[in-house]
């Protein structure tokens, strides 16, 4: 009985582990993000990726720190631009990017693109975490 018991411990454990966290010292407020961007567009491929960890400053993308702090300035980030807001009819540009993961034990599912003048602005301030130029290959 104590074997199961402690088998039983050892599995809970295991899939605790198994959850996806993958750093960081404070689990539900942790900053794990998946940041992927396409400089050309999706169509023409050109795959940039990168990882930010908050916690612990880490990851893939250049400056992690200063990219934590920087998304710390932000009252609510990876909103989107509302749907009732007036943008101007510009285009920037196929650049498309997308952000998944959690920041700050919240999940963000964020897509940027550059296909209005709201977009754009978004994009912009958003640019630190893409660190490659629109329209480079």
């Amino acid at each position: 009985m104590k074997w199961h018991a402690a088998s039983l411990v050892v599995g809970i454990l295991l899939l605790a582990g198994c959850g996806g966290y993958e750093g960081g010292e404070t689990p539900g407020t942790q900053t794990v993000l998946s940041i992927t961007a396409w400089p050309n567009g999706k169509d023409a491929g050109g795959q940039q990726q990168w990882k930010l960890y908050c916690d612990r400053s880490g990851g893939t993308l250049p400056k992690p720190e200063a990219a934590c702090q920087h998304l710390a300035t932000f009252d609510e980030p990876f909103a989107p631009t509302p749907a009732d807001r007036m943008c101007t009819e510009q285009y920037g540009g196929p650049a498309v990017a997308e952000v998944e993961g959690l920041y700050l034990g919240e999940t963000v599912n964020a897509h940027f693109s550059r296909k209005d003048g709201c977009e754009i602005a978004r994009w912009d301030k958003y640019d630190f975490l893409f660190p490659v130029k629109p329209g480079s290959p």
